[in-house]
């Protein structure tokens, strides 16, 4: 069976970048459900975090895009 492991501090990464960049790639949806599925893991401010990232997003503050990653839009430009 594959084991999911979100890595250290990319939470905190994925939450700087969604909100300098306006929206959720698919990678980016991917780190969020590595982190709530190894939620007993998560800090308190961990979850704060996720919280305002999928807030942001239903309130339309943050897009969610179909993107694979930032990375290869802007490799495409």
């Amino acid at each position: 069976m594959l084991e999911i492991c979100p890595l250290k501090f990319a939470l905190s990464e994925l939450f700087a970048q969604a909100s300098d960049r306006g929206f959720l790639t698919l990678a980016d949806r991917y780190g969020l459900l590595a982190n709530l599925l190894h939620e007993s893991t998560l800090t308190e401010e961990e979850r704060h975090a996720i919280d305002r990232i999928l807030r942001a997003a239903a309130r339309g503050r943050v897009k969610v895009v179909d993107d694979i990653s930032a990375i290869v839009d802007t490799l495409e430009v």
